[in-house]
């Protein structure tokens, strides 16, 4: 699924464009216990409520693909009788009317999500009349298929902070009362994926709020997919790689390590049109180069480049998900406070080469000799005829007249006459 994909379906979760058809849940404790399970027509709950499972549903679809979505896809076994795959599509089609199969979903779930603490298993369903789009994205009035779909959320439930509060009934500030709150989904997926406007049943979009930790369980136990790693994973991962083998917290192994970052941000494609670049693949022969380019010693390249290769073999990152923007930052200011040290380097060179020219006087040229000079100008041609020396306070001074409009600097610092 791609932006447009999930955009598509996410524009849709409110009141006026919403086709949910069914929504059931169940609540479960910390000790993995079902306290309460319930199901009902989605469109027969209050505004209050349905907005706010509203908001649930769209959170399902938010933040970046691969990051926060990852669409994963079903080994053929699971797409036999038996397999997950198939458990999904007979929810699909009972359209949750089947209390024996959710339950079993729900237990399902419960036996395969690894959390502390109470949380609320959410499922969706809905029949989107998915129509027909010309070629300048105009929809017509026609349906080109019908995708249905399951939605479902695993929302953290936990318990207020305590507090005082205005106690109505007894006209006085008290202990509030303390409630379970049901949160943001933690997790979720979409059965099956949106793939190119059409529904692809061998494929799920799952959700993650945590890039750090996205349940990899899940995805194996619950979903019977293979785990796939988010690209902030992707990212650590990579950084630990590399800095096992150069090392950390000293100067030369933060530069190597910078200067990896900005040749790998260098990779990655910009596009000036409306139409989002075809992101670079890194391989370990990209990751080889990089590291060469970026001066990391050979032996400490080949290491660096097996150990990749190892890791991402069954799916190599996008330049993009290895790339830190701090550290690229951190790098631009770095070169740019290099390349001003180099000036101010070449400035005071040829400062003092300037300072250093042949005197003249034919005597001393017979002899070799090199004078220096306290007082050195670099004047418009047309101000020397003006220049003149005259005595002031009994010390011979060199006078430069000054237009109104004219400037000076000295020694290259900007100076008011």
């Amino acid at each position: 699924m791609n932006k447009k994909d999930i955009l598509e379906l996410k524009k849709r979760l409110k009141k006026d464009a919403c086709t949910f058809t069914r929504l059931c849940g169940c609540y479960v404790d910390a000790d993995r216990r079902k306290v309460t399970s319930f199901g009902q027509t989605f469109l027969n709950l209050d505004d209050e409520e349905l907005f706010k499972y509203l908001e649930i549903a769209k959170k399902v679809f938010s933040g970046a693909p691969g990051n926060n979505l990852l669409e994963l896809e079903f080994p053929t076994a699971e797409e036999a009788a038996g397999g997950r795959q198939q458990f999904l599509m007979g929810l699909k089609e009972s359209a949750l009317k089947n209390d024996d199969l959710m339950e079993a979903f729900f237990d399902h779930v419960i036996d395969s999500y690894r959390y502390t603490g109470n949380y609320l298993i959410l499922l969706f369903h809905d029949a989107y009349d998915v129509m027909t789009r010309t070629t300048d994205h105009n929809n017509l009035d026609e349906s080109e298929e019908v995708y249905e779909y399951l939605l479902c959320a695993i929302c953290p439930v936990t318990l207020t902070k305590p507090g005082l509060g205005y106690l109505e009934g007894e006209n006085r500030i008290g202990p509030r009362v303390r409630d379970w709150v049901v949160g943001m989904p933690d997790t979720g997926f979409v059965f099956p994926a949106f793939t190119d406007r059409s529904a692809d049943i061998h494929s799920v979009l799952f959700y993650t709020r945590d890039t750090k930790a996205p349940h990899a369980e899940f995805m194996e136990s619950g979903l019977g997919c293979d785990p796939k790693m988010t690209a902030t994973e992707k990212k650590l991962t990579f950084q630990s790689i590399v800095k096992e083998v150069i090392g950390e917290d000293d100067d030369k192994s933060d530069a190597l390590f910078i200067n990896i970052q900005g040749n790998l941000n260098d990779r990655i494609p910009v596009s000036e049109e409306a139409e989002e670049p075809e992101p670079v693949v890194i391989t370990s022969a990209a990751i080889t180069d990089i590291l060469t380019e970026s001066g990391v010693p050979e032996e400490q390249t080949a290491v660096i480049g097996k150990t990749y290769e190892n890791v991402f073999r069954e799916e190599p990152p996008e330049a993009g998900q290895l790339v830190d923007p701090r550290l690229v930052e951190e790098g631009g200011r770095r070169r740019e406070k290099l390349d001003l040290i180099h000036q101010v380097e070449n400035l005071k060179q040829q400062l003092n080469d300037t300072r250093l020219l042949p005197v003249s006087d034919s005597a001393d040229e017979e002899a070799g000799t090199v004078k220096t000079y306290d007082v050195i100008l670099r004047v418009k041609p047309e101000k020397v005829e003006q220049i003149h020396s005259q005595m002031i306070g009994g010390k011979k001074c060199l006078v430069i007249p000054m237009d109104e409009d004219e400037h000076a600097a000295v020694n290259g610092v900007n100076t008011t006459v």
